[in-house]
């Protein structure tokens, strides 16, 4: 299940953000209802209204087309008339050599990267040409989208599909005046990172907090952990008029992480 966050905005733009509960979905709900974005979700739903912003939230599994249909109707019916910023934020990942990954572990890990961010990017821009007043669309890719690693095959798979996905959709709905783009994280501390930092130390033979630290130390050029609103930032950006010509891109946001 993923946890999805509707946020309406002044001159009654709504944004839809999945995978809000935590992490990076949740940095860039909040930091989208403090640009002007009411939404939902919970806990988020709180912070949120004490930001002077509405907010509800959606329970859909991104996995399952129909319930992210109905979860953006449900949106524009109870938030207002104008969905202008559709975040496909949600996303899983396993850290496995490839021999070790079973089919059902990479079909999850597909259904939800992937088909679930083209689902929700396409019901988005539906919703988008219904009302004919063009939006921002935005899915998360990774540095990832440019670089795998190893460990992490069908993640690096999705996430440049993702860079695929984003580029063509770009080039079909410009036509309706809406931007695709997609952010690419790199180490982000967040729970998918810990996650990952503890699957990595059993498999390199380390303590845990060993191997994210390693790579922190080894990668990142700015010398710290991106933190989940060094996300949002960019999101940000990219929903403003500052970043009105800027469609197709997956932009990477990682410190330096992959030079």
């Amino acid at each position: 299940m993923s946890v999805v966050a509707p946020i309406k905005a002044s001159l009654n733009r709504i944004a839809f953000v999945t995978g809000a509960g935590q992490g990076i979905g949740r940095a860039i709900a909040t930091r989208l209802a403090r640009d002007g974005y009411d939404q939902k979700v919970d806990e988020v739903v709180a912070e949120i209204k004490a930001l002077g912003r509405d907010a509800i939230s959606v329970q859909a599994d991104v996995r399952e087309p129909k319930q992210i249909e109905a979860a953006i109707a449900e949106t524009v019916e109870k938030l207002g008339p104008r969905l202008y910023v559709s975040v496909a934020n949600a996303g899983v990942t396993q850290v496995k050599p490839l021999l070790e990954c079973t089919p059902e572990w990479i079909e999850n890990e597909v259904r939800i990267n992937l088909l679930g961010l083209m689902n929700t990017h396409i019901f988005a821009a539906k919703q988008m040409v219904k009302q004919g007043t063009g939006g921002r669309i935005l899915g998360a890719g990774s540095i990832a989208s440019y670089r795998t690693a190893e460990n992490l095959g069908p993640y690096g798979g999705t996430k440049f599909a993702v860079r695929g996905f984003t580029e063509a959709a770009a080039k079909e709905w410009a036509q309706y005046d809406i931007r695709v783009n997609a952010y690419g994280p790199g180490i982000v501390d967040t729970p998918m990172w810990d996650h990952i930092d503890r699957e990595l130390a059993r498999i390199e033979g380390i303590s845990v907090g060993e191997a994210k630290a390693q790579r922190v130390k080894k990668e990142i050029k700015l010398g710290r952990i991106q933190e989940p609103e060094d996300v949002a930032k960019l999101v940000s950006f990219l929903v403003s008029e500052e970043g009105e010509y800027i469609t197709g891109q997956t932009i990477k946001t990682c410190g330096g992480a992959s030079l």
